[in-house]
């Protein structure tokens, strides 16, 4: 028996590869499946099963693509209907793979169809469960996702409380617990960032385990501090329940040299989104007017389904050399399909080509500081709202990154500001969308918030009621 975690760090997800006697199971699989077809391959094995542990939310699964190119059988548990042939699994079946069984737990509450697959090993013991987003190291999933129910956020989280207790707390304490997202993941509020455990210490350390816990402070306790959930999940979750483009088509059309002429007129006739994928250092230098900056070296899926809204968009890309379908593929992950093209040359091709290029003005952390305490200024944190709250600097306006979009209008297009994060990639990202709306006095604050604590400038911290 051969267990394998494919974790994705984007997008804190963990994929799995379960092999016994020649025959696989793959578990919530990305978008991109050539790597499992090889693997099995590699290892002279033959794909049986992909098992879905739920229809997801923050992410397109492979599962169709992977359907088509190895013939093998797409799971999901009870209840869950799609536009594609699956195996319906009914709760307790087993599913034989070579000598190991996965056995089918229905465990609703994060969604009604959720599922945990526990592996039984050649020997007849509980050796391990593949979670999904019931249940995470630390956490469990949010039950306010499920798909067109008629069903209230309370009502799963008492379903969730019930699948806990009667499905998962009763197995043997040693059963390893592999779930789907580790921290990072929108998908709870409070996950580990160990992506493997053990059930006994999480019926040790995890709140939602406790064993002394009642259905009602459950539910209270689940959905106290859950942030509205990211714009396109519903967009996600549709798609792995409807189908989608094979991902090679989707490759196909977005992995195109366009000529800087060519790409000046996608943007300009097709309604094309320019986004911008290099680092943040060289889209401070320069970059394309009205482009928008989601660079590739930070939480680059999570924030292109976030803050673009429109999941059909037309978007063409300004990349680093070679990265253009690392691009394109990661914008795939969250359904983003609609890539037309990318800026050969970069921007080196669109200056020689003697087309307008802008910059964004930045300044040290310690400049900054220095600038504060002297004079009065515009300062814009854009942290989420629990980085500001825990320590943020004196008067400094709050708009959390999530959600510039709908609170634009908070910030005064006629004053300066002095902008930071945690540690400069979101304010970046907070920058070019305001300067492509008609921002233009934006000043970034090179390494946000972590630079800005390592001078004198003094912070505001909070300051637990409890303590005081």
């Amino acid at each position: 028996m051969k267990i394998e975690q494919l974790y994705t760090g984007c997008l804190a997800q963990g994929a799995y590869y379960i092999e016994s006697e020649g025959e696989v199971a793959i578990i919530d699989p990305l978008r991109e499946v050539q790597q499992y077809v090889d693997k099995a391959n590699s290892n002279n094995a033959k794909i049986k099963y992909i098992l879905e542990t739920h229809f997801h939310a923050d992410f397109v699964s492979g599962h169709v693509d992977l359907a088509k190119a190895t013939g093998a059988t797409i799971v999901y548990g009870p209840g869950a209907t799609t536009e594609y042939d699956i195996h319906t699994a009914t709760d307790g079946e087993e599913l034989k793979l070579g000598k190991v069984i996965l056995k089918v737990l229905h465990t609703p509450g994060h969604t009604l169809e959720s599922t945990t697959y526990l592996l039984i090993d050649e020997n007849g013991k509980n050796h391990a469960i593949f979670s999904g987003d019931t249940l995470f190291l630390g956490d469990v999933g949010r039950p306010d996702l499920a798909i067109k129910s008629d069903l209230t956020k309370e009502d799963l989280a008492g379903m969730l409380y019930d699948s806990l207790r009667n499905k998962i707390m009763t197995l043997e304490d040693d059963v390893i617990v592999y779930p789907a997202h580790g921290a990072g993941s929108a998908c709870g509020k409070n996950l580990s960032k160990e992506t493997v455990g053990v059930l006994g210490e999480q019926k040790k350390t995890n709140y939602a385990l406790r064993a002394d816990m009642t259905k009602a402070e459950f539910v209270e306790e689940v959905l106290d501090g859950i942030a509205p959930p990211p714009q396109y999940f519903a967009k996600n979750a549709m798609m792995n329940k409807m189908g989608y483009d094979t991902f090679e088509t989707v490759l196909k059309t977005g992995n195109v040299a366009l000529t800087p002429d060519e790409f000046e007129a996608i943007a300009n006739h097709e309604s094309a989104l320019v986004l911008d994928v290099r680092t943040q250092a060289d889209f401070l230098k320069s970059h394309i007017p009205n482009s928008i900056f989601i660079g590739l070296n930070g939480g680059f899926a999570p924030w292109v389904g976030a803050l673009i809204k429109d999941i059909k968009q037309p978007i063409i890309l300004v990349v680093p050399e070679g990265k253009s379908e690392e691009a394109i593929t990661r914008l795939s992950r969250v359904g983003y399909d609609n890539t037309l093209g990318y800026l050969e040359g970069g921007l080196e091709a669109w200056q020689n080509a003697g087309k307008d290029i802008e910059t964004l003005q930045s300044i040290s952390a310690e400049a900054f500081a220095a600038k504060a305490k002297e004079s009065k200024i515009n300062i814009l944190d854009v942290r989420k709202d629990g980085e500001y709250l825990s320590s943020h600097i004196e008067d400094a306006q709050h708009l959390s990154l999530d959600f510039i979009n709908e609170k634009m209008n908070e910030v005064d297009k006629d004053k300066t500001y002095y902008v930071h994060c945690a540690g400069g990639y979101r304010s970046v990202i907070a920058e070019s969308i305001l300067k492509a709306r008609g921002y233009n006095n934006l000043i970034d604050v090179e390494g946000g918030f972590g630079a800005i604590k390592k001078t004198d400038l003094p912070v505001t911290d909070f300051v637990c009621p409890s303590t005081l």
